[in-house]
């Protein structure tokens, strides 16, 4: 039989339905703004009926509402969604930034670019061609090369730099990834602890998606989740979070990498010890960028490359204006930098065979195959340089370079080593030292006796006359690819070691077939391009990113207007339930109060 006062019943849950969906409209208002909250909805049902007998038998009446649940408004498809693109747009943004930065270290839009240290160096060496015999002119081709020399130099150090920053960013990123795998851990034992009783931790479970969110921006993750709630976060094929387990990402100890003059780093598992290698995200952009930026270097380091072996050889097939060509021949330069005969009198000829950037006891040769500049280093004092015998005037010039190799000395450099070498050579750079530019060819004599011997019969010069001809061959060389400047190597190196003599190759060039001036344009170029492509797909993931953002608040973003049309909703629903509670009280007072006094 249905209880007198089972109406109240079923207003009390009204009320405390209506009030409980109240107090989470209100909840959801004043985190209306709360970074990754979600929309919270209190899920109501009719309670169990009670059977009543009636005239046709038994009939259910229904004992009011109850909430089954309390639940978050989420988009799983949409949050995978966001995660996987959040950490394509972080990749672009991350690289999008270093290009920025590296535009700004080659900027040619004022005069403190590379582009225009190389062409005044090149219009310095288009005068000298001009006036051979001035000694401004010589002095200043020896400054403009300093300031060629020293701009390469400077920005490959602000690459260096940019490197170590790169490398600073990384550690940081790493420890942010640390941190937030640490809380998910943290979350998913406190989530897994209050929903072992059937209720949604729901705030909890916001704040671990957002975590998520964060963790994104530096990796690619996929989030699985079990039964008891916990998340897995998967990245690469590595469960970084496993429930209540983590593992730990750390940079590896500095490793020394010569060629660029820096300390490499990598990322390890802590646990375990092995790589870790992103695929997506902060973390592998920063990667990538270090490469990119090694690649500028290597560059930069091809200019430096070019000068070493290409613009070297050219100089030495040149002459200074120190001297008197009647007195040309072999000579030896001594550890002081004076110059004797093979007789042991001082040679007062001009200088040949001399490099204009390096050390001059050191003979640059470019190996193509290993993409180096090899040194064949000579015990100072011991370099001796001579022109070949000529026995008519069809026959090619050679200059000769023998002396003691010193082996320790000779090696291989890359990269920066190799930017690190171009230095003007210290005699030309000395005080009268601009006597020594090559700026003209050097004439020879016919050898006629078969022994070597210099004789006066006729002169032969290379490349026409003893002007400025090879500051116009130096000054054609940046601009003139590796075909075209082959017609101005008419002379050949020659190197003796051990006995041993090799001809240094004038056709293997660090810039391949292009001239240099085109070799840094190409690169500055790419760059451009590359940095605009960058920016095109940064815009666009940008785009895409807002799309999905929305689509995600779409469901779980908090709606004022809907939210205080709950509030009315519940409010009225409080309301009207109150008021049948009282009327319903009214009945039950005369029905207590006021029945069963007959007979008073």
């Amino acid at each position: 039989m249905r209880s007198t006062f089972a109406g109240l019943n079923t207003m009390v849950r009204g009320i405390f339905s209506n009030q409980l969906s109240l107090d989470t409209v209100g909840h959801n208002i004043t985190n209306a703004s709360t970074d990754g909250y979600s929309r919270q909805s209190v899920n109501l049902a009719a309670t169990k009926a009670q059977s009543v007998a009636s005239l046709y038998g038994d009939v259910l009446v229904g004992t009011g509402v109850d909430s089954t649940s309390i639940e978050r408004a989420r988009n799983v498809y949409a949050d995978k969604q966001y995660w996987s693109e959040t950490s394509t747009q972080q990749y672009y943004k991350t690289t999008q930034t270093n290009y920025d930065k590296v535009e700004a270290i080659f900027d040619d839009s004022d005069s403190t670019g590379v582009l225009n240290a190389m062409e005044e160096f090149y219009k310095a060496w288009q005068d000298l061609s001009s006036n051979a015999s001035t000694a401004s002119s010589r002095v200043a081709v020896i400054e403009k090369g300093n300031v060629f020399a020293d701009k390469l130099k400077t920005v490959s150090q602000q690459m260096q730099d940019q490197i170590n920053s790169q490398y600073d960013d990384m550690r940081l990123t790493v420890g942010k990834v640390n941190d937030a795998t640490e809380q998910i851990v943290q979350l998913n034992k406190s989530i897994m602890s209050l929903e072992a009783t059937g209720g949604s931790a729901n705030d909890l479970r916001d704040q671990r998606d957002l975590l998520v969110d964060e963790l994104s921006k530096y990796m690619n993750v996929n989030v699985y989740e079990d039964s008891k709630g916990m998340y897995s976060v998967v990245s690469n094929g590595i469960t970084m979070v496993g429930g209540v387990n983590r593992l730990t990402l750390e940079m590896s100890d500095a490793i020394e990498n010569p060629d660029y003059g820096i300390n490499d780093y990598t990322i390890n598992i802590k646990e375990s010890g092995i790589t870790f290698i992103p695929q997506n995200g902060t973390l592998k952009a920063q990667q990538d960028t270090i490469a990119e930026d090694k690649a500028y270097i290597d560059k930069v380091a091809d200019m430096a490359g070019f000068m070493l072996t290409t613009f070297n050889n050219m100089h030495q097939q040149g002459a200074g204006i120190n001297g008197t060509d009647a007195d040309i021949g072999s000579y030896t330069t001594k550890a002081d930098g004076t110059r004797v005969k093979a007789d042991g009198t001082d040679y007062t000829g001009p200088a040949y065979g001399m490099n204009f950037y390096g050390d001059d006891n050191t003979v640059y040769e470019w190996d193509a195959d290993d993409h180096c500049v090899k040194t064949t280093v000579f015990t100072a004092g011991t370099t001796q340089r001579s022109i070949g015998k000529v026995t008519s005037a069809s026959d090619t010039p050679t200059v000769n370079i023998t002396g003691t190799v010193d082996t320790a000395a000779s090696a291989s450099l890359k990269g920066i080593n190799i930017i690190n070498a171009m230095t003007v050579n210290a005699q030309i750079s000395a005080t009268g030292g601009q006597d020594l530019v090559a700026a003209r060819t050097f004439s020879v004599n016919q050898d006629t006796s078969g022994t070597g011997a210099l004789e006066s019969t006729y002169s032969v010069a290379p490349n026409g006359t003893k002007d400025g001809t090879n500051a116009v061959n130096l000054a054609a060389l940046f601009n003139m690819s590796g075909s075209e400047a082959q017609k101005y190597n008419t002379a050949q190196i020659t190197v003796t070691n051990a006995g041993t003599t090799t001809t240094v190759s004038t056709s293997a060039r660090s810039t391949d077939a292009d001239s240099l001036n085109a070799y840094y344009n190409a690169v500055m170029s790419k760059l451009g391009s590359d940095s605009q492509s960058v920016d095109n797909k940064a815009d666009a993931q940008d785009d895409l990113i807002t799309q999905i953002t929305n689509w995600r608040s779409s469901t779980s973003g908090v709606d004022w207007n809907e939210e205080l049309t709950n509030m009315i909703k519940f409010q009225q629903g409080y309301s009207a339930c109150s008021r049948c509670l009282t009327t319903m009280d009214e009945m039950l007072d005369k029905l207590v109060n006021s029945t069963g006094m007959v007979g008073r």
